[in-house]
């Protein structure tokens, strides 16, 4: 991963940056120090994120005028076609604090400010490199890291080890009715969802795409089915929103338990995604171990 730094040089607020999470542009820092920032999908921007979703001129990152510390920052939405978003929710206008999620069309920045922003920024880069940006979940790299521990562990104190696969049903179509917007949105409420709704030492990642994947230390299949029937009927129960519009969204889920001959991580993801197929085919949300 490669990172950037880059400066404005006006005098102003100081102590702050933006660093891209989740996007083409991933681990990009770009320092604010006084000159407004305008970022949209033309070159001629501070900042350019080419993506369609992105305007031209989208928005714009200044010194808030009514700021008593002169140190605050405020986002202005520049009428943008699709919007921007702190935290999740759609502003026109809005002071930013420390640690706000920023979405210009499907990229997402962290701003970053205060006195210790160089830990801060440090830190947000370690997690870059275990966390997936939009779900906030593992990555496909730390969830493989931490299945290959799971089995390790697993094996040395003969203890049962599950996993479920789980992939968001006709995702293709949301994407294309509603638009990618629409489906980030729904990729971060389902990250929401398994975040919230696994235990403590369970392990929830994305393997990539609408793909998902948790980790059950100590619980055999029948204990795997129990929690992945239990996340199908809250994913099919919760109100995913994404600009007014609700999308409904269901769960197909294979579980598979860790067998006595399987060694490597691959072959237990393996038949839990056969058993996801057999649950797609099956005919969709639905739970098959």
């Amino acid at each position: 991963m490669v990172m950037r730094v880059e400066k404005n040089s006006a005098d102003g607020p100081k102590g702050a940056c933006l660093v891209v999470v989740y996007g083409q542009q991933i681990g990009r820092r770009i320092e604010l120090t006084g000159a407004p920032l305008v970022i949209g999908r033309s070159p001629r921007n501070d900042l350019q994120l080419d993506e369609e979703s992105v305007s031209r001129q989208h928005v714009r990152i200044e010194p808030d005028p009514k700021s008593s510390d002169g140190v605050t920052w405020q986002i202005v939405d520049l009428d943008s076609t699709n919007g921007t978003y702190v935290n999740d929710q759609p502003v026109r206008t809005a002071t930013l604090r420390h640690g706000d999620q920023i979405q210009v069309g499907r990229s997402i920045l962290r701003y970053l400010a205060g006195n210790s922003i160089e830990r801060a920024y440090h830190e947000e880069i370690y997690k870059l490199m275990s966390m997936d940006g939009l779900t906030q979940l593992r990555n496909r790299r730390a969830f493989d890291e931490a299945l290959t521990e799971e089995i390790a562990r697993a094996r040395r104190f003969e203890r049962p080890l599950a996993v479920c696969v789980l992939d968001a049903d006709k995702f293709k179509s949301i994407n294309d009715q509603f638009g990618h917007l629409a489906g980030d949105a729904v990729l971060r409420q389902l990250g929401g969802i398994l975040r919230n709704n696994v235990r403590k030492n369970d392990i929830a990642g994305r393997l990539g795409g609408e793909e998902f994947g948790v980790l059950l230390p100590e619980v055999d299949r029948a204990g795997g089915l129990v929690v992945a029937e239990k996340l199908r009927r809250m994913v099919e129960a919760h109100r995913f929103e994404f600009d007014r519009t609700v999308i409904p969204v269901t769960l197909s889920i294979g579980v598979a338990e860790l067998m006595p001959h399987e060694r490597e991580p691959s072959e237990l993801i393996k038949r839990a995604d056969e058993l996801l197929y057999r649950a797609k085919h099956g005919g969709r949300n639905r739970v098959v171990g």
